[in-house]
């Protein structure tokens, strides 16, 4: 029964019938692997304790998201990301890069990719790309922003779960990955750059024309215009070292053993109330606009692979790798990196990533060879998964998003492009992790 739920579950995940939210058979596998017996009641308790701080403060970055679109922040993003691309197609390619990766890097990666595709699309439309010219800048920006969520912990939900497992805290985290993480990225960026360099436009000739007519479109988050120009950008650099500062915090908070989702609400509720004072918009429509689907998911899938852990299956993955694990650091980090990217691709990232930890906790490692493969497991759950669009949900959220405007990108378009990438970037980034891990902790 357990497995058939965890395998029901995946299926759905997966599939989505009729834009299906990913809670609804989560929660249907997790019900069904607690009658099945495999999960008791005192499980269901410390499966809260660990899914519960990750969760909330996700839901603090996403509600401060939902901030920021009050403010105008994402149309006026658009115009300002088409004013510095000044009519270079090639520009655009690294501005649209740089904004995915900021978006994830101060927000999460789920929710950069509910801002940034919109953002893209509308610009793009805007532009008058053929089709064909738009695929690079779309591609590209949904594998950056999903890929960014690897130097820092607090950028991804199972991340944080993840964290909470190991008992890794986020600023140790971030000391170990971001090197490693931001020399991945910018390894990735300059290939998927090489892939697309024939297709991007040199120059884009109604860049003139566009950016005076301006964005008339609101944003799908947008609720009000967008404030007076006048003030306007002096007001959204004011948002984003607020934004900035409170992301800042999370690490000092972590340092100092504060819990990290106190921070990210009190953060969360200062600016809904800046955004009362100065908007007149009340917190009434956070109830509305926010996906409080997220922890009920968080909270099955981890219900539904702890099921899977009380029947054995943490225990043969143990009896499987621990061996080749002993081997040597570097074995070790190639070889789980690279488990995690197929199992990532086969069941979706975030039930694989809390497979890959769980095995982790079982195999009495030494400090460093432990956290070495939690990181490599990191790297394959958030990079590797990328081959298919299915590996994650921020893809699945990107391809609902490019269907509901009427753009088609293929399974074969994007495979050829992550096929060649993907897999190169993970044993890079890989590399790049053993070397600095040596170089820190050993």
């Amino acid at each position: 029964m357990t497995v058939f739920s965890f395998l029901f579950t995946i299926v759905l995940i997966l599939w989505r019938p009729r834009g299906l939210n990913e809670a609804i058979p989560a929660t249907i596998g997790a019900v069904l692997v607690f009658l099945s017996g495999s999960v008791t009641i005192a499980d269901l308790g410390e499966i809260s304790s660990k899914v519960t701080g990750a969760a909330v403060t996700i839901m603090a970055t996403m509600i401060m998201a939902i901030a920021l679109e009050s403010f105008g922040f994402f149309k006026w993003t658009a115009t300002k990301l088409l004013e510095y691309s000044r009519g270079s197609g090639i520009r655009l390619y690294w501005l649209t890069c740089t904004l995915c990766f900021l978006m994830t890097l101060f927000l999460n990666n789920d929710g950069s990719i509910l801002i940034t595709t919109p953002i893209l699309i509308l610009i793009l439309n805007q532009l008058n790309l053929r089709h064909h010219q738009k695929v690079p800048y779309l591609i590209s920006g949904a594998l950056v922003a999903t890929a960014s969520s690897v130097p820092i912990g607090v950028s991804n939900i199972v991340n944080l779960i993840s964290l909470e497992i190991i008992g890794i805290d986020l600023y140790l985290h971030t000391v170990l990955m971001f090197i490693p993480g931001i020399l991945g990225l910018l390894f990735l960026v300059t290939i998927l750059f090489i892939l697309f360099y024939k297709v991007l436009p040199r120059t884009i000739l109604n860049y003139h024309q566009a950016l005076n007519l301006g964005f008339d479109r609101r944003h799908p988050l947008q609720t009000l215009p967008a404030i007076d120009k006048k003030s306007e950008t002096k007001r959204m650099l004011y948002v984003l070292v607020f934004v900035f500062a409170v992301r800042v915090c999370l690490f000092i908070a972590s340092y100092f053993g504060i819990s990290v989702a106190l921070v990210a609400v009190i953060g969360s509720a200062i600016i809904l109330i800046w955004r009362a004072a100065v908007l007149k918009i009340y917190p009434g429509d956070i109830l509305k606009k926010s996906p409080w689907h997220i922890f009920i998911f968080a909270f099955s899938m981890y219900v539904v692979i702890y099921g899977l852990k009380n029947i054995g299956l943490i225990d043969y993955l143990v009896y499987l790798f621990q061996p080749i694990v002993s081997e040597s650091l570097f074995n070790a980090t190639m070889i789980m990196g690279g488990v995690l990217t197929i199992f990532s691709n086969i069941f979706n990232n975030h039930p694989a990533l809390m497979i890959g930890t769980m095995t982790l906790t079982e195999m009495q490692l030494d400090p460093i060879t432990l956290k070495t493969i939690y990181l490599a497991n990191i790297i394959g759950s958030d990079i590797g998964s990328l081959l298919l669009p299915t590996g994650t949900l921020a893809t699945l959220i990107w391809l609902h998003i490019l269907k509901q405007n009427k753009i088609k990108i293929s399974w074969g378009k994007y495979i050829r492009v992550t096929v060649i990438a993907i897999p190169s970037t993970v044993i890079f980034t890989l590399i790049c992790l053993y070397y600095w891990i040596s170089w820190v902790l050993v």
